[in-house]
């Protein structure tokens, strides 16, 4: 099993589709970090990722949980759900990313990371 890593340089869907086959099939849970515009994947577990991210310098608030599945396209390959998107002091009251400008920012650092 691959181990998780920070991704600051792209990467291809190729690699995601093995990561997702080794952990949950279909899926790869990420953390990105929207102000350094890196993320970390390959985890078990969202809060292990934010834990890796911290470490390496990052902002918790710059940072929101999402799950790639990277056989999807379109709006449909990036759901926005993670139990660390819980923040009530920044707005944040749901699992998901309820605001859809920060949801923007960590579709276009995925794009960037991850390109077509």
């Amino acid at each position: 099993m691959s181990p998780a890593s920070i991704i600051t340089k792209p990467v291809t869907r190729a690699f995601l589709k093995e990561l997702a086959l080794e952990r949950y099939g279909d899926m790869v849970k990420v953390v990105v970090d929207c102000k350094r515009k890196i993320m970390a994947i390959g985890a078990q577990m969202h809060a292990d990722e934010e834990q890796m991210l911290l470490e390496d310098g990052s902002a918790q608030e710059d940072l929101w949980g999402i799950n790639i599945y990277p056989e999807r396209f379109g709006e449909d390959w990036i759901e926005f759900d993670s139990m660390i998107n819980l923040r009530p002091r920044q707005n944040n009251r749901t699992r998901s990313v309820d605001d859809p400008v920060q949801q923007e920012v960590i579709r276009s650092t995925v794009s960037v990371l991850v390109p077509s």
